[in-house]
């Protein structure tokens, strides 16, 4: 036995001395201590390697994976610009180019949170940081005592969710899958056209207790109409939150999948990784977030004088050119998703975006400017009240068989077009701002 252990233990030793394993490590030696390190240093470098790429990887996926961001450099410039006097024209068009890729780079962080909380909260992300861009403008605009830009620019961001980004997402969903008609959930839709009837009710109200003189207390009833409708229009839609995630939980699930059907799980096994994590997107959302936020004062500063320099309304600028760069992310993603044939998530993020700002934003803004103490209320005006209500009553009328197709897309875009040379040949009321003004100064007084 111990002649046999003794040439066991050789062969053991020979094969130690001469494996590949062994040639292996003895070419590569790892020793710590001679390179001034502890065995519990090296995760740590490990550690910081990792997470210095981890942030090189994701400021190049978000930063300099889209050509737009080269319109970046533009907000710097329009800060630059603005300490030369008389320049507002060039502050107010340097913010919009500035501002655009940040929009689009905030929807594009939304979108990729939304791989991380499932199609319904996604499509609800899609639509509340869709619309942060409007809300910040807004909420800069609403303390510096402009409410009528206020007004004027939520109303554009709905209009130009409903006709523009909706038309080209039917439009371009059209083209690429021209032979067949493209459907989606008419349920859904049906449930968000009822919502912003609502909210043309709200709006329509204030607007005809002025025009018909038929206030009990003249200058105070309308406001408190406003706000008293606002709270309401603000509870509706916290119970449409609840019935969206509790009650309807695929309701931004495309109807294949809906059905179980085998096609729907061949579309789950194309769909996209998410390209940065879930705490990288939350980071983004934040810092894409203050710089708009930055940027929009400026913006707003600058929206007077630039209706003076280019000889051009500020109902114009208001409800046309702020609301397309605000609704950037909306308008990428609606089309997006429409050339995938995921029609319900375009849905969700054009109709459920003019939902949100209809019964949220609006009423938020009057709650908000409520606060402050300043007169913000839902008088938009005769004009621009019987815009909205055609607009959704026509919108209303395409989505109710649940089908869509190009000419359908291109009719909305028409129909937007028509809008736009309308607000452009449309010279403001001013007796609605006055009178928020005297009131304020009434409020201010008291």
């Amino acid at each position: 036995m111990g002649t046999f252990d003794d040439r066991s233990a050789h062969e053991f030793e020979d094969e130690s001395l001469f494996s590949p394993q062994h040639g292996t490590k003895k070419a590569q030696p790892i020793n710590p201590v001679e390179n001034g390190l502890f065995p519990g240093d090296l995760p740590v470098i490990l550690d910081k390697r990792f997470s210095r790429n981890s942030v090189l990887n994701s400021i190049k996926t978000v930063v300099f994976s889209n050509k737009l961001n080269l319109l970046m450099p533009f907000g710097p410039l329009a800060i630059l610009v603005n300490t030369w006097p008389g320049h507002n024209g060039w502050v107010f068009f340097l913010c919009l180019l500035g501002i655009t890729p940040l929009a689009e780079r905030l929807g594009y962080a939304t979108e990729q949170l939304a791989f991380y909380t499932g199609p319904t909260v996604g499509g609800l992300l899609n639509a509340t940081f869709g619309n942060a861009t409007e809300l910040i403008i807004s909420i800069y605009a609403l303390r510096s005592g402009m409410i009528r830009v206020v007004q004027l620019s939520l109303l554009g961001s709905i209009l130009s969710n409903m006709l523009l980004v909706l038309g080209c997402a039917f439009f371009c969903g059209g083209l690429v899958f021209h032979g067949k008609e493209q459907v989606f959930n008419k349920g859904t839709a049906v449930v968000n056209s009822g919502l912003l009837l609502m909210a043309v009710m709200g709006l329509l109200f204030p607007a005809v207790l002025q025009y018909t003189h038929t206030e009990v207390h003249a200058g105070t009833s309308e406001l408190a109409l406003s706000r008293f409708s606002s709270c309401i229009m603000l509870v509706a839609y916290a119970a449409y939150l609840v019935f969206q995630l509790k009650s309807q939980k695929d309701a931004y699930l495309p109807l294949s999948e809906q059905d179980g059907s085998p096609s729907g799980e061949s579309s789950n096994d194309d769909d996209e990784a998410p390209e940065i994590t879930k705490w990288e997107s939350v980071i983004w959302l934040s810092i894409m977030t203050a710089w708009i936020s930055f940027l929009s004062e400026y913006l707003v500063h600058a929206i007077e004088g630039a209706s003076i320099a280019w000889n051009m309304p500020i109902s114009f600028i208001s409800v046309i050119l702020l609301p397309i760069v605000g609704n950037a992310a909306e308008h990428a993603s609606a089309i997006m998703f429409a050339m995938k044939d995921k029609l319900d998530i375009s849905l969700g993020v054009a109709i459920g975006s003019s939902t949100q700002i209809s019964m949220f934003g609006i009423p938020f803004c009057v709650v908000i400017g409520w606060m402050m103490g300043r007169s913000m209320d839902l008088n938009f005006q005769l004009f621009e009240t019987a815009t909205l209500f055609i607009t959704v009553i026509v919108v209303a009328f395409f989505l109710q068989e649940g089908t869509s197709n190009y000419f359908k897309g291109l009719m909305l875009i028409l129909c937007y077009l028509i809008v736009a040379a309308s607000f452009f040949v449309h010279e403001d009321n001013k007796k609605g701002q006055c009178q928020s003004n005297e009131a304020l100064g009434d409020q201010s007084a008291e």
